[in-house]
């Protein structure tokens, strides 16, 4: 018994750092967007991708007029707009750049506010053909901003600006 008993010690801290290893990892990892989170758009719909990013990303427009008070303490401020993705496309992860995560947030699909997201790769379920649409939008700081949104499929990035509650040059 005493011959294992070191050995079940060992086994037991390299189960423990294992697990530990295992939770920190995930915990880097961006929650993800699940296809259940697709929205239906409801009655006739006439829809065509415009600002498309990396061939799967139909962005929001460069302008986004509106924000409203959110009623969230650290994100008073709030603009909603959609971001629809192509069906069978990759997953797309979209993230705030670091130095902006202190004054931007994001959500789509069934994210809470979150500084990234990975929106999972999804057959098409919605009334736009081979494109799927989410709800969601950014959250501010302050009532305007001219927000960088860093979307990567597979190995190519794209950076993409919007202005939010206000023009950007």
């Amino acid at each position: 018994m005493l011959v294992r008993l070191p050995a079940l010690a060992i086994a037991l801290s390299l189960t423990a750092l294992t697990g530990l290893t295992a939770w920190a990892s995930s915990s880097a990892a961006p929650p993800t967007v699940e296809c259940r989170s697709i929205i239906h758009p409801v009655g006739p719909f006439s829809w065509r991708p415009e600002r498309v990013v990396l061939g799967v990303a139909a962005v929001p427009p460069a302008y986004i007029p509106q924000t409203v008070p959110s009623g969230v303490r650290k994100w008073p401020y709030w603009s909603k707009s959609g971001l629809v993705i192509r069906a069978h496309s990759p997953p797309v992860l979209v993230s705030v750049p670091r130095r902006w995560r202190k004054r931007v947030a994001i959500t789509w699909g069934n994210v809470d506010v979150a500084s990234a997201l990975r929106i999972a790769s999804c057959p098409p379920s919605s009334s736009l053909g081979a494109w799927n649409p989410y709800s969601g939008g950014f959250y501010l700081r302050s009532r305007s901003a001219c927000v960088p949104l860093t979307f990567r499929v597979g190995s190519r990035t794209s950076t993409v600006r919007f202005g939010v509650g206000k023009r950007c040059t």
